[in-house]
């Protein structure tokens, strides 16, 4: 008796064994069924070693209960006696509910699982086959599908097979299946089996040989006629039997359903015949197959029907799969394919996606098979279905590290086997971790973890996917650094060839050359070669995924040639996450970055500070230009201090720019364009009005000490005054000069105009840095007049002689360096001239519109397109700027927010004065922003400027992966772009020219 308040002792015990709920077990096991079972000893310790116990004893009672009274007795007493029988059976009870299910339907099942001989521990197609052999239809079929499956399943929670013995037995169990329901689809129409040959050709994991519990299994079927049929009428008799095939295999009835049959891995996919003769397939592949397409071909097995036609179809296939990695595209499909399917997974499932997450099954899948179709073509011994036999034949071969190879090995069988446990619960088709505290204690003692196994899972399967998250990449491109290091006696290292092949096949135009970069970078036994061998690996996964990897390579190479012996600079690289990855993205995008980053490699430190990549303010870099120029000894050592910051400042702002839209493995590319335009814009506009103020400091300081006896401005025109630089624009700017009190005016001008020619001079003096271009060419008479005039002379000229495009060019005019209350005092002369009061007349508004219409005509570059001339084509930046500046002339009296140098900014106030529709202006905004970007990745790619896509592929595929587009898309990016500025010249047209 148990005394009141006090737990039983079988209460404690039942704890002690793993029940979670030993109330409800208790009340179980006092069940008359389980009578003759209740006063075992070995009854709870073998509940307590199987993945849930309180599943384990529920699927107990229920298949006792099920027993016919007469059977019982055997049942209990076989229990009692058979080790390896209670054993397996509670294994199953306590992993499945499902085939708890089945055996609780098929009482006597439990049969099957009492024998013990060696053929039992490992069957094969052979014994699969024997166990189905007696189904005559569907329903028989799926109960004899799910006895074998039991066999299975108790092998595998026992512990008796391993996790690929595991797969390949479901492998196996498959191909018989497919057989026998061939069996049946022929004995339920001979007259079409009679007039065709039918081979079923396994793919996917049944191919591969390692399935899981629940998986579709993907076919191809080839077909031929009889000897004597026609071949249409042996192909539709072919059809109608693998329809069949599938339907029994597929179908749902009282049995549950077996697996879906997928044969959507075929020639043309679900669009193309279901069967085709083997010319056919071969004309197929020939001619139009894809490079994913050769891959599933990997794994091509004939599993059942016509043998010798089977045969012959693998054989003809396999040559080409191993020629795939020569085929033209081979690199840009592997590009593709190599992005990962995480952004196609919901948000809320991808930290449990087991198959496609990041560092899950796939992933090891699609490296392993890489590896395969590039070595395997000179290279038989990896011309395997299998992933594990072909990472075990990678690593012997030396394609791979063996320590890596290892590793990958442990991190894949336990993701697997997790795959497994969890599919096998319910039988359902799933590779989503669970959630609920239940199901993740089972899965974790199914696997072993019995000491609080919830938190140990979580540690084993974080673990797992991070050692596949980090050798992914790093099973690539370790052995390229092995092919040109000293390695340890007995480790096999990659021929020149084998490297050579893999580095063509991840884009790098010249191997050769990258194999010498990498024997220069990664040599030898200094701590700055083993460094570097730590960093390439994931480097060069960096550069291939660019559009240019050889010559991200390259500037690596350079940059650390150069930075080789600063201490700072290899543990920048490896102790600052993103600096590796942000330098790698910098190198392989372009010319322009590298170019400026080559000149002064030190600024690779940016890369490496969380807020290096943020543009410094105007305020903040005239201060550092003007205290540089303070502390020069003459005006050309002093402006170069001025140009060698605004060097560092484009690096900044283009690495900044070229990080954000290509986006980091940490964090997305930037989806608003528009907002990386006016960054860009707003930087380089900033940090070349500094360079300017500085170069006025010094050619004052040179001349005439600290004060000129003139007051003098600069005043930034064009997309200059509009914040709206570009990496290759030039400094559009008036000069204007007041003399001062007492000052001949005759001295004032001249000091003035000496003033700007050293400027000039100065910012254009041939050095390491980049000059900066100063055109004044907007000025009153244009290049006939004085460079520089008083600003009571821009007055008399504004009143007497201004045409209305000099009033118009005056929208954008805007101080940036010089006396601030002249420059205040020149907007304010100016502003009735852009802002004419009651808005422009029909004739000035006629004016506008020829000259905008004779420029179309006569300034587009000969042989043009104007489909693509971002500046002057059709819906460029031309058409839209003149579009918004006819708006401010006209309405910028009445309408303050129009009164900005700004485009889009003007466009936006526009907008909200009811002045341009809402769709009207999103079209041309997006125009604009889309050309701009295109000026500013010409650049970028090509490191000088342009204002259409470049024609080079290299370059054009670089402009691309700039503007968001994966490789193989770039005729997809020219599309766009047509359609988006047909699209705003539509609107130019309606709201510029009235039509």
């Amino acid at each position: 008796m148990t005394v009141p308040g006090r737990r039983s002792s079988t209460f404690s015990r039942l704890l002690r064994h793993g029940f979670t709920d030993p109330s409800a077990a208790e009340r179980l096991l006092d069940l008359p069924e389980l009578a003759a079972l209740r006063g075992d000893p070995v009854l709870l310790d073998a509940l307590g070693a199987t993945a849930d116990p309180d599943l384990a004893l529920r699927g107990l009672v229920r298949l006792a209960e099920a027993q016919p009274e007469t059977e019982r007795g055997t049942f209990t007493t076989t229990l009692l006696s058979a080790k390896p029988f209670r054993d397996r059976l509670l294994g199953v009870l306590g992993a499945s509910e499902a085939l708890a299910d089945h055996l609780v339907r098929h009482p006597k099942d439990w049969e099957t699982l009492v024998t013990y001989e060696a053929v039992d521990l490992h069957p094969g197609v052979a014994e699969f086959e024997h166990g189905l052999a007696e189904a005559t239809d569907p329903v028989a079929l799926r109960v004899a599908y799910r006895r074998c499956l039991l066999g299975i399943a108790a092998r595998d929670v026992c512990g008796t097979t391993d996790v690929a013995q595991t797969a390949a037995e479901l492998a196996d169990l498959a191909t018989a299946t497919l057989r026998a329901a061939l069996a049946l689809a022929r004995a339920a129409e001979p007259a079409d089996a009679a007039q065709c040959r039918l081979a079923v050709i396994a793919m996917g994991k049944c191919g591969g040989h390692e399935l899981n519990y629940v998986s579709d299994v993907d076919v191809i079927f080839v077909g031929e006629p009889a000897e004597g049929a026609d071949e249409a009428k042996a192909l539709q008799a072919a059809t109608r039997l693998a329809s069949h095939l599938m339907r029994i295999c597929s179908e749902t009835t009282v049995e549950g359903t077996i697996w879906p049959v997928d044969a959507n891995l075929r020639p043309e996919g679900r669009n193309g015949p279901l069967v085709r003769t083997l010319s056919s397939h071969l004309a197929y592949y020939q001619r139009w197959a894809k490079t994913w397409e050769f891959q599933a071909l990997l794994k091509a097995r004939p599993v059942a029907g016509d043998p010798e036609l089977g045969s012959a179809y693998v054989d003809a296939v396999s040559p080409m799969v191993w020629q795939a990695a020569e085929r033209e595209n081979f690199v840009t499909d592997v590009q593709a394919m190599r992005r990962r399917v995480v952004d196609n997974i919901p948000v809320d499932r991808v930290d449990r996606e087991l198959k496609l997450g990041p560092g899950g099954l796939r992933d090891v899948e699609f490296a392993v098979q890489l590896l395969q179709l590039v070595h395997g073509r000179s290279d038989a011994t990896l011309h395997s279905g299998s992933t594990l036999d072909a990472l075990a034949a990678l690593a012997a071969g030396g394609y791979v590290g063996r320590a890596d190879a290892a590793q990958l090995d442990e991190a894949y069988r336990f993701l697997r086997a997790m795959e497994h446990r969890i599919q096998l619960y319910r039988l359902r088709r799933t590779h989503l971790v669970p959630e609920g505290e239940e199901d993740l204690r089972r899965l974790g003692r199914s696997l072993g973890l019995r000491t609080d196994p919830v938190a140990a899972l979580n540690k084993e399967w974080k673990r797992h996917a991070s050692v596949v998250r980090r050798l992914h990449e790093k099973l690539f491109y370790r052995p390229l650094l092995d092919a040109v290091a000293q390695l340890a006696p007995g480790e096999t290292r990659l021929s020149t060839k084998a490297a050579g092949q893999r580095l063509e096949a991840l884009g790098y135009a010249d191997p050769a050359a990258a194999l010498r970069h990498l024997e220069a970078l990664a040599s030898g036994v200094s701590r700055k070669a083993a460094i570097q061998r730590t960093l390439l690996p994931v480097l060069l996964g960096w550069f291939a995924d660019s559009a240019d990897p050889d010559a991200g390579l390259l500037g690596f190479r350079r940059v650390s040639d150069a930075l080789g012996k600063t201490p700072w600079y290899l543990r920048l690289l490896r102790d600052e996450g993103a600096a590796a990855e942000n330098l790698a993205r910098v190198l392989s995008a372009g010319r322009l970055a590298p170019d400026l980053l080559l000149r002064a490699p030190e600024a690779v430190a940016i890369l490496g500070d969380p807020e290096g990549l943020k543009p410094r303010g105007r305020d903040h870099l005239e201060q550092e230009v003007l205290a540089a120029v303070g502390r020069a000894d003459d005006a050309e050592q002093a402006v170069a201090a001025a140009r060698g910051v605004r060097r560092r400042e484009l690096f900044r702002t283009a690495a900044a720019d070229l990080i954000d839209s290509y986006g980091t493995e940490d964090s997305p590319r930037t989806s608003d364009p528009g907002a990386l335009v006016d960054r860009v814009g707003e930087a380089v506009t900033d940090l070349n009005a500094a360079t300017i103020a500085g170069a006025l400091r010094a050619a004052v300081r040179a001349g005439w000490g600290d004060e000129l006896p003139t007051r003098f401005a600069v005043i930034g025109m064009g997309r200059f005054g509009g914040h709206e630089l570009g990496y290759g624009s030039d400094a559009d700017v008036l000069f204007v000069h007041e003399p001062r009190e007492g000052v001949d005016e005759q001295e004032a001008a001249r000091a003035a105009a000496r003033v700007v020619t050293e400027m000039r001079r100065l910012l254009q003096v041939p050095t390491t840095d980049p000059p900066l271009l100063i055109d004044a060419d907007l000025r009153p008479e244009g290049r006939s007049g004085p460079l520089v005039r008083t600003l009571a002379s821009y007055g008399a000229y504004y009143r007497r002689w201004s045409l209305t495009w000099e009033s118009q060019a005056l929208l954008r005019a805007a101080p940036i360096a010089g006396d601030p209350d002249l420059g205040r005092r020149f907007i304010e002369l100016i502003d009735p001239l852009r802002y004419p009061a009651e808005g422009l007349g029909e004739d000035a508004v006629r004016e506008i519109r020829r000259l905008k219409a004779r420029m179309e005509s006569e300034r587009l570059p000969r042989g043009a397109d104007p489909t693509l001339h971002a500046k002057l084509g059709r819906g460029g930046l031309s058409d839209v700027e003149w579009t918004v500046q006819l708006l401010q002339m006209r309405h910028g009296w009445a309408e303050p927010g129009l009164r900005t140098t700004r485009t889009r900014a003007a466009l936006f106030a526009a907008h909200a004065a009811g002045l341009i529709p809402t769709e009207e202006a999103q079209t041309l905004d997006e125009a604009w922003v889309l050309a701009t970007r295109v000026r500013n990745a010409v650049m970028l790619v090509r490191g000088r400027p342009g204002d259409t896509f470049p024609s080079e592929p290299r370059e054009l595929a670089a402009v691309g992966r700039y503007l968001g587009y994966a490789p193989g898309h770039v005729g997809e990016m020219v599309d766009d772009y047509r359609r988006i500025t047909r699209r705003a010249r539509a609107v130019v047209d309606e709201l510029f020219y009235g039509a």
